[in-house]
């Protein structure tokens, strides 16, 4: 009779004892119900225990979440459509305002919190025309939307970690025209630098020449100065050594012009016989007779 009790008994009590303890992850927040009302939502990571089939237990994840949701579609300051793709990263931070603003759905939170962000990129891009934005506003856009952002979500328990636009485009209808027109803006950008280059390869080779000019022009009168004045040198020393023995230097001349003139077996000279061009041969003293 005892062992039937027993037998009985022990699965009851594990049953029980099963249903009496839950436990909480460190990623996770827990909230106890009883009949549907909150009573308790501060609980430590590890074991603890509630009363079964009275209270039920809901977790959820309070590590960094993602969403990412569908671009887009926001105007600029000059009307002009964009297409923004962006996400959030949120976490929990108030588990119970969490599950009464969104019934601990993470859908329902991420509709949410989007739609308030989605708000106000829409005010931050109207605030700026394209150039701004692809030039460098978008640093300051996250950053501006990030605190707005989490500002809003503190009345959903939420955090926003941060904002982030990951791409900016143009919608496809415009696309192509504004590819066609950056193509002829770079067209003619290359067009101008080609021209400035070709005007200022002109200006050098110009200059170029000229200088070559002057270069040439200075060689050749500094050269004619200097064959001028060894011409100067070479009367003045053939002046002097003339001066100082004329017999000699008609010798000397007579001996260079022997030399030229009769260069080859084959040369020919045809003079009178009493020419002084023969004065050295008949008398090497010069002496005319």
């Amino acid at each position: 009779m005892l062992a039937n009790s027993l037998k009985v008994m022990v699965p009851i009590v594990a049953l029980l004892t099963w249903a009496s303890v839950f436990t909480v992850d460190e990623r996770q927040e827990a909230i106890l119900f009883q009949f549907g009302e909150i009573i308790e939502s501060d609980y430590e990571p590890g074991i603890h225990f509630k009363v079964p089939f009275i209270n039920n237990v809901r977790k959820f994840d309070n590590r960094i979440l993602t969403i990412d949701q569908r671009p887009e579609r926001f105007l600029t300051q000059e009307k002009k459509d964009l297409i923004v793709d962006s996400y959030v990263k949120w976490r929990i931070t108030d588990v119970v305002q969490y599950f009464k603003t969104t019934q601990g759905d993470e859908l329902t939170a991420g509709r949410l919190l989007y739609e308030n962000i989605n708000n106000g990129l829409r005010d931050e891009f109207g605030k700026r025309t394209i150039q701004e934005i692809i030039s460098g506003d978008r640093k300051q856009i996250m950053s501006l939307m990030t605190r707005q952002a989490s500002e809003r979500a503190k009345s959903l328990g939420i955090e926003v970690v941060d904002v982030r636009v990951k791409k900016v485009d143009y919608p496809d209808r415009v696309s192509d025209s504004v590819y066609q027109r950056m193509r002829a803006e770079r067209e003619r950008e290359a067009r101008d630098f080609r021209s400035k280059g070709h005007e200022a390869s002109e200006r050098i080779q110009a200059d170029a020449d000229r200088q070559r000019s002057i270069l040439i022009a200075e060689a050749y009168r500094d050269s004619e100065i200097a064959r001028g004045e060894g011409d100067a040198k070479a009367t003045e020393i053939y002046a002097k050594a003339y001066s100082k023995d004329k017999e000699f230097y008609k010798f000397t001349r007579s001996l260079t012009a022997y030399t030229k003139n009769f260069s080859s077996a084959s040369d020919v000279i045809l003079l009178q016989p009493d020419s002084d061009y023969f004065r050295y041969f008949k008398d090497p003293s010069g002496k005319k007779k």
